[in-house]
């Protein structure tokens, strides 16, 4: 359940969010929205993959995980990647409307809202320095999400995206396959003339698009992360 709220420091002043990482928190995700201005900081750690929305649209997201609810970059109340994804680290903010203006919305359902942790507002009513940073990190967020559908449609018009089966087998014989996600087609990229490779890079589009390339070697240590994982170690 979710009860989304506009935040406001009279009624949410006595607010604290739990900054702390673990299942019981909601991190126990597989995957999580990124977007092209994020690729450099997220490819050094996650496969970029694309994955369809519920309206039937490309997102590009960073792969945690096989399966739902499994997430290898969890290790009890720490997380094992120097680089947290925007996505994961504005949890439980969003950002929402007031009239016309943007403003940051909390979910209140969420479990890491409580009366531990981190304090939303000062004494006298200021945003603290946590809310602070939630609410810039919300804005890049927004900001990345936004243009994000521009790069998704310069690769669909050159035919860049392509769906993939990823089949992982453990030690124990156990079988994990992953469905439903697309990558960049690698061959077809190759064969894009000079004038399309010319556009792509004068959209901003071409860095990004190599960075997804350059992501997908993190599959294998995330095959190497799932044996420990799953044997709970």
């Amino acid at each position: 359940m979710t009860r989304h709220t506009a935040l406001n420091n009279i009624d949410h002043r006595d607010l604290r969010v739990d900054t702390r990482r673990g299942q019981a928190l909601g991190d126990d995700m597989m995957f999580a929205p990124t977007f092209p201005a994020e690729f450099r900081n997220v490819q050094a750690h996650y496969p970029i993959v694309f994955h369809k929305d519920g309206q039937g649209r490309f997102q590009p997201v960073a792969l945690f995980g096989f399966r739902q609810g499994q997430n290898l970059f969890l290790r009890g109340e720490r997380w094992d990647a120097t680089y947290l994804p925007l996505a994961v680290e504005r949890q439980p903010f969003l950002i929402g409307k007031s009239g016309q203006e943007l403003a940051v919305h909390i979910d209140l359902d969420h479990p890491r809202v409580g009366t531990a942790g981190e304090a939303l507002f000062r004494e006298h009513g200021g945003s603290s320095e946590y809310l602070e940073r939630m609410t810039s990190v919300l804005r890049t967020l927004h900001d990345g999400l936004e243009a994000t559908p521009a790069f998704v449609d310069a690769l669909l018009q050159h035919g860049l995206l392509e769906s993939f089966v990823l089949d992982v087998q453990l030690e124990d014989g156990a079988q994990h396959r992953m469905v439903g996600f697309y990558t960049v087609q690698e061959d077809r990229l190759r064969e894009l003339g000079a004038e399309a490779i010319q556009a792509l890079h004068q959209a901003g589009h071409l860095e990004p698009l190599y960075m997804v390339l350059a992501s997908l070697a993190q599959l294998r240590v995330m095959i190497e992360r799932i044996q420990p994982a799953d044997d709970g170690r």
